[in-house]
């Protein structure tokens, strides 16, 4: 399985502005040659009072126009690297599935062939739980808790700094196959 790209179709329907519109404008910006944080935050002009979220709505057209442009592939992020993520939504409470997953997690000292730098590490706001680990290859992995409603949690696994969009595919089986265990 492939990562797929932003959807234009998404966009046009959130934004009210067909895709088609946003590329015309953003080539007459001058798009090609602004930063990502430039070309985000003049997006972000362009759909303040026009949606909700208008800032996460510029970040989701900025993206886009880059994997339009070939400038970034679908998977990658700013910096060249790519993310992999899964999810699962498991019955009980966000402690529950955050006590479940770190037992899951417990006494491993590699993850899918890759030794862990160090230790997992846990953490908890009113809303979410988090557990995260740095592995040896210089990734991160993030797994965020959160309720779900109903007696249920979602458990999200977010595994940034891979090097190629190869990796996603492979490390979204780990995760999903781990994530299975629950």
């Amino acid at each position: 399985m492939g990562t797929r790209g932003a959807s234009t179709a998404g966009i046009a329907r959130a934004t009210g502005i067909p895709w088609e519109t946003w590329t015309a404008r953003l080539e007459e910006l001058g798009a090609r040659t602004m930063s990502h944080a430039e070309l985000a935050r003049r997006v972000a002009e362009q759909l303040d009072g026009v949606v909700e979220n208008h800032e996460w709505w510029a970040q989701s057209v900025t993206v886009a126009w880059e994997q339009h442009t070939g400038a970034r592939r679908p998977g990658q992020s700013g910096d060249g690297t790519f993310g992999a993520g899964a999810s699962r939504t498991v019955s009980g409470t966000p402690d529950e599935a955050l006590a479940r997953w770190s037992e899951l997690m417990a006494g491993r000292t590699e993850v899918g062939g890759v030794a862990l730098r160090q230790p997992p590490t846990t953490a908890v706001t009113e809303k979410w739980r988090y557990w995260r680990a740095r592995l040896a290859d210089g990734t991160r992995v993030a797994a965020t808790i959160g309720a779900k409603g109903g007696g249920r949690a979602t458990v999200a696994v977010a595994h940034t700094g891979l090097a190629s969009a190869d990796d996603v595919a492979r490390w979204r089986m780990v995760w999903k196959d781990l994530l299975a265990a629950l």
